[in-house]
């Protein structure tokens, strides 16, 4: 363990490594509820096939790479998690079997090191692709909740998500939400009024 220390903290490996507890960190704070999964996040339009597009022509082969990359249909951090995690696994092996210690040469190997997990993650993603589209496929279920009154399941405030359930024909639906007026505790009524697309949750208040 001491050895992994050591390693990680080598001039050759930082890079990597500041990637990494860049990442570490994002999910700490998300976890702790002081940063939401979407506040860090690519704005890239997508067509009615799911494939992205720009309106801008000059700009259509960054929107070909992000989709192929699966960008805009997860979240970036996601993304980035699986890109860093095998940059940095990548970049220990690397340097300790070749018996590199240079932050120079360290960084020669970052770029195809980096290119190679991207491919990486592409792969990785597939499932959280088909999640997120899942997802996708419940908002849209979910738009008939609006206006309809939801039982909060988990406290929910402006600053922290929520969950909340909802009977749509009959059957129960749950929910993300966000309240836009006081906290809402477990047990709590509800009012469900708009959907909050940047955050991907549903916006509440109290009945």
């Amino acid at each position: 363990m001491l050895e992994l220390y050591h390693a990680a903290v080598a001039p050759a490996n930082l890079l990597p490594t500041g990637l990494l507890l860049f990442v570490l960190l994002y999910w700490l704070t998300v976890i702790v509820g002081l940063l939401d999964m979407k506040t860090v996040d690519l704005d890239v339009d997508m067509d009615a096939d799911g494939h992205h597009f720009d309106h801008h022509h000059e700009a259509s082969w960054l929107n070909g790479a992000l989709a192929f990359f699966n960008l805009g249909r997860i979240p970036l951090m996601i993304f980035l998690s699986f890109v860093f995690l095998p940059l940095w696994v990548g970049s220990i092996l690397l340097n300790y079997y070749i018996g590199n210690t240079s932050l120079l040469l360290g960084l020669l190997f970052f770029v195809p090191l980096f290119i190679g997990s991207l491919f990486v993650a592409k792969f990785l993603t597939l499932p959280f692709v088909h999640l997120f589209a899942a997802m996708e496929k419940e908002h849209d279920g979910g738009a008939q909740a609006i206006g309809k009154v939801c039982t909060v399941l988990l406290p929910a405030s402006a600053e922290h998500l929520g969950q909340a359930s909802v009977r749509i024909n009959g059957a129960p639906l749950m929910l993300n939400v966000r309240s836009t007026g006081a906290a809402l505790a477990k047990g709590d009524e509800a009012l469900v009024i708009d959907f909050d697309e940047q955050r991907r949750c549903y916006l509440i208040e109290p009945v």
